[in-house]
């Protein structure tokens, strides 16, 4: 450490890095000098944060990473005292250099302390990194539940609801369809009976029929084609719903006939 410069030893002192009689002198330095206190509590928190990279694997860029930044620092070796200049015969010792006084040699503990606090940091950014996408998963998780549950509460609400009034009709292909319409709340539902999953890479989309033409009412699910399903927004002015085959994603307008179009329960149609 050389106790002349005992501030630089902070890092070295986290990482258990100083010599006993060192250690001794830096800890009474320590009680006496509150930068250095606080030094150690930020050097000691990031070090933590190493230990806990150990129960995550470490991203495939940590290694490079870390293996550039010990290429980049100084070798740190010095010439052997009497180590000879050119070769052959006759040459003499080169004289050894005059020391240099302790408080203006960069300490060599000072370039491991600061590789291993980039370690650190690298391995803190990484588990940031990782930390960072758990809770993005875990928020879209939530929110997904959130939407259905709601979806299910509104899906339940028009199908239970006083006012409720029903409206059936067959489809082609097979089975039925029924609609269930709460004026009150201004939402309807489709209920299928007996009918086919959707053709593969196609889905079946629900539509509000009116005077305006057929507006978007939502997909229904693929891999449940006997579900219920809540129609996308307010009736409205809507008179009808129908159901129509569409590429996978949906359509902005029919690209099919109706499967069917059945007429809104108290809707006057044409």
């Amino acid at each position: 450490m050389g106790t002349e410069n005992p501030h630089e030893a902070t890092a070295a002192y986290v990482l258990d890095a100083l010599a006993e009689p060192e250690r001794a002198v830096f800890e009474a330095h320590l009680e006496t000098c509150p930068d250095c206190a606080r030094e150690v509590r930020e050097f000691a928190a990031t070090a933590a944060l190493l230990g806990a990279a150990a129960a995550v694997e470490p991203p495939p860029a940590l290694r490079g990473a870390v293996l550039r930044r010990i290429r980049e620092l100084p070798a740190g070796a010095e010439p052997e005292p009497g180590a000879v200049r050119g070769a052959g015969p006759g040459t003499e010792p080169a004289p050894e250099p005059e020391p240099v006084p302790a408080r203006h040699r960069a300490p060599r503990h000072r370039a491991w302390s600061r590789w291993a606090l980039a370690a650190c940091l690298a391995v803190a950014a990484g588990l940031g990194g990782v930390a960072a996408w758990q809770y993005q998963r875990a928020d879209t998780a939530r929110q997904q539940a959130r939407t259905a549950e709601a979806r299910e509460a509104a899906l339940a609400g028009v199908l239970s609801a006083p006012d409720a009034r029903l409206a059936s009709g067959r489809i082609p292909d097979g089975g039925t369809g029924t609609v269930v319409l709460s004026r009150e709340r201004d939402r309807a539902v489709f209920v299928p009976s007996g009918m086919a999953a959707p053709p593969a890479g196609r889905v079946y989309q629900l539509w509000f029929a009116g005077p305006g033409g057929m507006r978007p009412a939502g997909l229904m699910d693929p891999a449940r084609p006997g579900a219920p399903a809540l129609l996308a927004g307010p009736v409205g002015g809507a008179t009808g719903v129908g159901v129509t085959v569409e590429p996978e994603g949906g359509s902005a307008a029919p690209t099919t006939a109706p499967l069917v179009l059945l007429a809104l329960p108290g809707a006057r149609t044409a």
